[in-house]
């Protein structure tokens, strides 16, 4: 027989053993498909264009102008 855990997360924090054998024991979770991760290998990143690169160091420079301006404003 199994005992009930709890609805409270944090009070399944207090018995972490009992939250355990519960997902050991669960035959829903136990019917889940499965699958192997490997969070080591690598990401597909897209390629970014030379375009999309110009337009985002244009708007850096900009960006950083503008907090230039910012900051001389506040100082004098």
């Amino acid at each position: 027989m199994q005992t009930q855990l709890p609805a409270d997360p944090f009070a399944l924090m207090l018995n972490p053993q009992a939250v355990l054998s519960a997902v050991e024991s669960s035959e829903r979770l136990s019917r889940l498909k499965r699958r192997i991760c490997r969070p080591l290998d690598k990401p597909l990143l897209a390629t970014v264009s030379r375009d999309t690169a110009a337009f985002d160091e244009e708007i850096d420079s900009e960006a950083e102008t503008d907090a230039e301006a910012t900051s001389a404003d506040t100082e004098a």
